[in-house]
């Protein structure tokens, strides 16, 4: 090929590449922003690991805590049980508590909720659409929702939710997201 016409099939070629990669992005979904505080879920059908699948609407009537979690992730596991036992204490009466795994294969999600002898239903999230609906960059995440399915709070990271301190933050953001003048 001679020399002056080297620069032409080169720019040829960026140009090519230039209008690909701007295809290519602009036909690619945009990510889920994170659902801002005071504002509602919408419904999605979540996949069961220990039940039926079902749609986050059926939640709707009753406050939700939801923990995002990893089978692999050691924080996640090390709450489950203080979980648990908040769900099933007193206190924890008058919530739901659910899990939703961000594995990406179910097998490793439900063999840690057998060896965690887990009770409380837990639905998976391969496709990560509830992990970017919630805000969940990092994990463990768990998101308080209120009976109109709006998020109240974000709580990052591994907690003793049947501590004391957690059981009054709990109360305190609904407390806050519900009082005049207080809702986010």
């Amino acid at each position: 090929m001679p020399a002056a016409r080297r620069p032409s099939m080169a720019a040829a070629l960026a140009g090519a590449a230039l209008w690909w990669l701007a295809s290519t992005a602009a036909a690619a979904p945009a990510p889920a922003e994170p659902v801002p505080i005071g504002q509602a879920l919408p419904d999605v059908t979540m996949s069961g690991l220990n039940g039926a699948d079902r749609p986050l609407s059926s939640f709707r009537g009753r406050r939700l805590i939801i923990n995002v979690w990893a089978s692999w992730c050691g924080p996640c596991r090390a709450e489950a049980a203080s979980l648990e036992r908040f769900a099933w204490s007193s206190a924890g009466a008058k919530y739901t508590v659910i899990g939703v795994s961000t594995d990406d294969y179910r097998d490793a999600a439900q063999r840690w909720l057998k060896q965690s002898n887990a009770t409380l239903s837990h639905f998976i999230d391969r496709a990560l659409v509830l992990e970017n609906l919630l805000g969940a960059s990092r994990i463990p995440l768990t998101v308080l929702v209120d009976e109109q399915g709006r998020v109240v709070a974000r709580v990052q990271g591994a907690r003793e939710w049947d501590a004391a301190p957690l059981r009054e933050l709990i109360e305190r953001e609904y407390a806050a997201f519900v009082s005049p003048g207080r809702a986010r």
